[in-house]
């Protein structure tokens, strides 16, 4: 089992990306947009994910990792107004 995804969150894929025509990459998280990647940190990740795609976890992680920390817990406070 990997120490980086001891759940297995990764293994359920919920990370998506498009690369569209102008070079940027957006990223969602199951199903909702949560990241635009433009310029030459897009064409990094363009680069990383082209060498890494016949492995779909190594894809999840390197999404992971570029959108960051971003569910705070604090999610479900807007279904509750």
């Amino acid at each position: 089992m990997s120490r980086i995804d001891k759940r297995n969150r990764l293994g359920e894929e919920p990370f998506t990306y498009q690369i569209t025509k102008k070079g940027t990459v957006m990223i969602s998280y199951e199903g909702k947009q949560i990241k635009i990647v433009k310029g030459t940190e897009a064409d990094r990740l363009i680069e990383r994910i082209r060498g890494v795609e016949d492995n779909l976890t190594e894809v999840q992680l390197l999404l992971a990792k570029i959108t960051g920390n971003f569910k705070r817990g604090n999610e479900k406070l807007g279904k509750n107004k």
